[in-house]
């Protein structure tokens, strides 16, 4: 994958943002998505979906919580599981899809899956 000097500085940001917010956690899918958020320098707190026992069980996880990162992928059961999510906890708490955003534009699409961040770790850490 080519990958630009302004793509890796605007990921080392991205990560840098990430870990400065102390309020929140960030939701991922499952333990590949979490894995590679680790391995490009996240140490903040993180939800993986599939370690609950369905929708209604994460939610209700989910929801004690001040403020969600949602960093689901960008494939048709991502954008499944965020309209759900919001749709189940805009009233129960704060939920940020900036962040995913952001990294669509970082990487300029390219990144389907947070597990391909792993792409990154050697330019990142």
């Amino acid at each position: 994958m080519l990958v630009s000097e302004q793509e890796i500085a605007e990921l080392k940001n991205f990560v840098f943002q990430l870990n400065s917010k102390t309020d929140c956690v960030v939701v991922v899918e499952g333990k590949r998505d979490c894995r590679a958020l680790r391995k490009v320098g996240f140490l903040g707190k993180i939800l993986e979906f599939h370690k609950f026992k369905g929708i209604i069980d994460f939610t209700d996880s989910a929801a004690k919580y001040e403020s969600l990162i949602i960093l689901f992928d960008r494939d048709k059961k991502g954008r499944y599981l965020t309209g759900k999510t919001i749709h189940l906890l805009q009233r129960r708490t704060k939920i940020d899809l900036s962040y995913k955003r952001k990294l669509r534009e970082i990487t300029k699409g390219k990144i389907m899956f947070i597990e391909q961040l792993v792409c990154y770790e050697s330019f990142l850490v």
